[in-house]
């Protein structure tokens, strides 16, 4: 309450002061402030948004055990990131067509399959088949005037973010190039054998909220990736990965880049899938593996990374609601008739399709997986779903991804409560089975947590960025967040 208090003063303060000053403002004034603007630059003390904040923190806490070496692999580049819009108006396209191509051929490809994910303020990620087009359309983006490079590739972005906390050792391996190397934080090891020439480059195409081209207008802020990435597309240095694990002794392994093999053929990508089993294999069974899932097209890969023994050798497992959708479209789980989410993900499809997950694939199947976790994060709302007896510290994990999702795109120490807002619905029911229970939203206690048949899942709301800053890695900051905040009960 002290916080109006102060506010009320400094508005009679401030009123007083310039009518002093000139008795014919004042009305204008009042007008002006009528909203207590003052207020509202710190935030209103009894907004959810606040209330969510100061909760949050609370809830934050370290695990008991905490991660000491972090090992990450095996996807990395250099992102170059600009406005997908001005961009394509660059190569002389107009925004007229959207239609979505799962492998882009050309630079008419790419326009369309933009539009179309422009359309749907959806996050997308293809592979450029034609390496010449690629190149060309690599130095037009790189030249174009406010063009940023940064550290790219999910393993890389974790690995990063990782190393932002100084007391973990982190290893990162990757095809390392000569300016990735030197954007990465001083914190991160690199093995010899990762270094090489030349980078891999990566181009984000970023779209604001709102944003208009022609006729188009986005829903909301998200951005289009491709490359011709042969490197990460063959997971070259998986064996390098593995092999380096030994020395380096690490008590948590995070994996990601299995995605950016869909620009292999089929009969070579089953060869690489059947060597990175043997490899991953290879993993002590008592240091943890984390899955880092991406955006695919190809339902073949997504199946073969869930039967060919990928999915059971990883204890968790990390995505967000394109890969859900299709992970279910893709090997036959429920609500497969859903084929686009129509505004927030409803939270009662969510839950079903994680509970079919940890139930037909992980430790709770009669099969013999090791997958045990499932952090979900969307736009609006994150859920983490843990069978009972493998995970400690959830409610803080789930609440660290939520908090670092609203900080890193505002680029924020802490949340600004003037900069962000809720888009999670109020009240949604846990399943959509008859007789599921219904959640409402207290923003005092914004972590809820319900169980079902041996899995519990805890939620929490995302502050959203009202105007982000930057939206590439978050996904990858979410999930490295809510890890470092996890503990995992030995078996």
């Amino acid at each position: 309450m002290w916080h109006k208090a102060v506010c009320v003063a400094l508005l009679a303060l401030a009123t007083g002061y310039i009518f002093w000053l000139d008795p014919a403002l004042p009305d204008v004034l009042l007008e002006y402030l009528s909203g207590s603007f003052l207020c509202q630059l710190w935030g209103d003390p009894g907004s959810p948004e606040v209330s969510m904040a100061a909760a949050w923190d609370a809830l934050i806490t370290r695990p008991a055990k905490q991660w000491n070496r972090v090992a990450v692999g095996v996807n990395a580049c250099v992102d170059v990131v600009l406005s997908g819009v001005k961009l394509l108006q660059a190569l002389g396209f107009h925004g007229e067509v959207g239609k979505d191509h799962s492998v882009l051929h050309s630079a008419a490809d790419l326009e369309e399959a933009f539009v179309h994910f422009m359309r749907k303020g959806a996050a997308a990620e293809r592979f450029f088949s034609d390496a010449d087009a690629f190149h060309h359309i690599a130095e037009t983006a790189s030249d174009y005037p406010g063009a940023q490079l940064y550290v790219g590739g999910n393993a890389a972005l974790i690995g990063q973010k990782i190393a932002s906390h100084p007391e973990l050792k982190v290893l990162l391996c990757g095809p390392i190039g000569p300016k990735l190397h030197e954007l990465l934080d001083e914190n991160v090891m690199v093995p010899p054998e990762s270094l090489q020439e030349l980078d891999e480059y990566h181009l984000i195409l970023e779209y604001q909220a709102g944003e208009e081209w022609g006729e188009l207008r986005a829903p909301n802020a998200n951005r289009f990736i491709f490359s011709h990435d042969l490197s990460n597309g063959a997971m070259n240095m998986l064996e390098v990965f593995v092999s380096s694990l030994e020395e380096f002794q690490p008590d948590l392994v995070v994996l990601s880049g299995f995605h950016m093999m869909e620009g292999q053929t089929r009969e070579l990508r089953q060869k690489r899938l059947l060597k990175a089993v043997t490899s991953i294999s290879d993993i002590p069974t008592d240091v943890p593996i984390h899955l880092e899932l991406a955006g695919m097209t190809d339902p073949d890969l997504m199946r073969e990374i869930i039967y060919q023994q990928i999915f059971p050798l990883v204890n968790s497992i990390g995505l967000n609601e394109q890969e859900l959708l299709f992970l279910t479209q893709a090997a036959s789980g429920p609500h497969t008739s859903i084929t686009s989410w129509n505004g927030v993900p409803d939270v009662g499809v969510v839950s079903d399709i994680i509970f079919w997950i940890l139930k037909e694939h992980g430790r709770t199947s009669a099969k013999a997986s090791d997958l045990t976790r499932i952090h979900f994060h969307t736009l609006a709302y994150h859920l983490l779903a843990t069978v009972d007896g493998y995970w400690a510290n959830q409610v803080a994990a789930v609440a660290a991804g939520a908090r670092v999702a609203g900080t890193q795109a505002c680029d924020t120490q802490t949340i600004d409560a003037s900069k962000v807002f809720l888009k999670a619905p109020l009240e949604f029911a846990t399943s959509k089975m008859e007789g599921a229970s219904r959640v409402s939203l207290n923003p005092k206690e914004p972590v809820s947590e319900w169980h079902r048949n041996g899995v519990a899942f805890h939620y929490t709301p995302v502050l959203v960025c009202k105007s982000p800053l930057r939206t590439v890695g978050l996904g990858d900051a979410i999930s490295a967040e809510g890890l470092l905040y996890s503990e995992i009960h030995p078996h």
